[in-house]
């Protein structure tokens, strides 16, 4: 049996190059980040993998290339799609390309029902042999999970094992959902990590999520498992003007691209059109916060 997921599962941003065509050869640079950071699994194809700007034929090459360069950790694939059929195959494709889990966000619906939700789910898990990491994500599929609907699937749908919790406020959320299953699904935070320490506190499994720093959120997942809940302040705390300012709605994935570039985990910082990008202003504000965050740093020790 697999062992089950914890600690930092860092959201592959996607590699394009200037012209927009994808760039596999920085996959490799992302997979020995990931695994140089402590990182315990990956997750590709998701929002801010630009998922919904690629074709069928791009996302298996991107599956392909990550699971290659992955060695031992695990790989969560993207299956989320508009309809049931679509999300069972995409996961299908996924596991048989060597996924370890799928992540599946809730479709979009006209008028949300908790019993067709609940039949798209477990019409994947009947599908395929590996876990769902079931993604609540209201701002994106315009679906509300409750506590109540999550526990339902967790005691009723044995292969939806894991939740990604992006339904803020997160923390009373995961206090709710712990009281009415307990540890039965494995919570994981997302949100660019700015909950992290009160997701933490509040019993989660550590997080899901593309911050342009995996090793911080390692660093203070570690901390306070080892109960160093000062140092794991502090260190969250250097990083928290970065933290922030990646999550811009419209610019955040920009900046957290740019971000892997300066950093040489990327070649280009290309999003695909219509995606933004940064002003010569949005690259002093980086550049200035970069400056801070290395003088922090130095600061602690």
């Amino acid at each position: 049996m697999a062992e089950r997921f914890s600690g930092v599962h860092w959201m592959l941003a996607t590699p394009f190059k200037e012209d927009e065509s994808l760039d596999t050869g920085s996959i490799p640079n992302l997979m020995d980040r990931a695994k140089q950071s402590g990182c315990r699994g990956v997750v590709c194809l998701g929002v801010t993998g630009e998922v919904a700007r690629m074709t069928d034929r791009e996302r298996s090459l991107v599956v392909k290339a990550v699971v290659e360069n992955a060695d031992v950790i695990p790989v969560t694939v993207g299956t989320t799609a508009a309809g049931t059929a679509a999300a069972v195959e995409n996961s299908l494709e996924a596991e048989r390309l060597g996924a370890a889990a799928v992540m599946v966000s809730a479709p979009v619906m006209g008028k949300p029902n908790d019993n067709a939700l609940f039949t798209h789910y477990a019409r994947i898990a009947d599908a395929v042999s590996i876990p769902i990491v079931v993604q609540d994500y209201p701002r994106t599929s315009g679906v509300n999970m409750s506590p109540e609907f999550i526990a339902r699937l967790a005691e009723n749908i044995p292969a939806a094992q894991y939740l990604k919790l992006e339904d803020p406020p997160t923390p009373p959320k995961i206090s709710a959902i712990r009281k009415l299953i307990g540890d039965k699904m494995g919570i994981f935070g997302g949100l660019g990590g700015v909950f992290l320490l009160e997701e933490l506190a509040r019993g989660s499994a550590g997080a899901m999520t593309g911050f342009a720093y995996p090793e911080m959120m390692v660093q203070v997942v570690e901390l306070c498992l080892k109960g160093d809940q000062d140092r794991a302040e502090d260190i969250f705390d250097a990083y928290l003007p970065l933290v922030r300012y990646e999550q811009q709605l419209g610019l955040g994935l920009a900046i957290r691209k740019e971000t892997l570039r300066r950093r040489g985990v990327i070649a280009s910082a290309k999003l695909r059109a219509p995606g933004p990008s940064m002003t010569p202003a949005d690259h002093d504000d980086l550049t200035r916060l970069v400056k801070r965050l290395e003088k922090r740093l130095e600061e602690l020790g």
